[in-house]
């Protein structure tokens, strides 16, 4: 095989889904072959993933209902049982139904889900977010909060959240990690950073379709390479654009290796990524044998 596009240092992929028979589209099947070549060809080592209810087929993406969200879930749980080398999973819950979220969420868990990934069911500081805040905290899981960049304005059909209604949830639950959706991904982004900056548990994620001129720069600038995570969610090309572009802003080899693999090593839970622990101490050995070994 030839090298990765994104060359052979780990690479995970903190935003991901993938699609299932009951989502509504044929081509299902389709769809996830094809982000699993891209993921070959791009070089990520895990796609950390989520699949949303129907995708808004048999109830409202934003507000799916139990059902749903369970065959979602349980379709998800089948995909990370199958390609448990390559896919970890994020429990999808809808918070308005307060009592099937949790069970959804220790049901998951006990079979290997690693995160909980919440839709714009209800907004981002409702105190219904809570429990599942609450539960997150004492499982050592991260939350992934779909948000826009700079709510303006109500949207039809979510609760659309941004950055500063995260921020107030995230303060409320202290013990509490927050991946802050796609900041590529709709809206103003440099609206964002101001208003997580003094939030040290909230983690922008760099997906979506937007690729603008200085967002890495300024996420950097900003927040520091420590708080920030790679991510394609549904556009991958627009992912592997960001790699391109975090190899010529002027980064040291650490800050890159924080934003492709170490800092989601730090926010999930302890082993959630095998192989990526495994490369690195094989790199590392190999690295120590040749500053050892005999010179000609």
């Amino acid at each position: 095989m030839s090298t990765p596009l994104a060359g052979t240092a780990p690479l995970i992929d903190a935003h991901a889904h993938f699609y299932h028979a009951l989502a509504g589209r044929a081509d299902w099947t389709a769809v996830n072959d094809a982000r699993f070549r891209a993921g070959e060809q791009i070089g990520i080592t895990y796609h950390v993933a989520s699949v949303l209810g129907s995708y808004g087929f048999s109830s409202p993406t934003y507000f799916p209902s139990p059902a749903d969200v369970t065959a979602g879930n349980d379709a998800m749980l089948e995909i990370a049982e199958r390609e448990n080398n390559r896919v970890r999973m994020y429990v999808t819950v809808n918070p308005n139904y307060t009592e099937h979220a949790l069970r959804e969420i220790e049901r998951c868990t006990e079979r290997g889900a690693i995160g909980i990934k919440l839709l714009a069911s209800r907004r981002a500081d409702d105190p219904l977010l809570d429990p599942i805040a609450q539960l997150a905290a004492e499982r050592g899981l991260p939350v992934l909060h779909h948000i826009w960049q700079h709510r303006r304005r109500e949207w039809p059909s979510q609760e659309i959240s941004d950055g500063a209604d995260l921020a107030r949830l995230a303060e409320r639950h202290p013990r509490a990690n927050f991946i802050l959706a796609h900041i590529g991904g709709g809206g103003d982004y440099a609206h964002t950073f101001p208003a997580i900056v003094d939030v040290p548990n909230v983690y922008p994620d760099l997906s979506g379709s937007g690729v603008d001129r200085g967002m890495l720069d300024d996420a950097v600038s900003a927040l520091g390479p420590s708080r920030l995570l790679w991510g394609c969610d549904l556009t991958m090309e627009t992912g592997l654009a960001k790699l391109r572009a975090l190899d010529v802003i002027g980064l040291d080899d650490d800050a890159l290796a924080d934003i492709r693999w170490r800092n989601a090593v730090r926010l999930f839970p302890k082993d959630s990524f095998p192989l990526v622990m495994r490369g690195v101490t094989e790199a590392g050995n190999a690295r120590r044998s040749a500053r050892h070994a005999p010179r000609a």
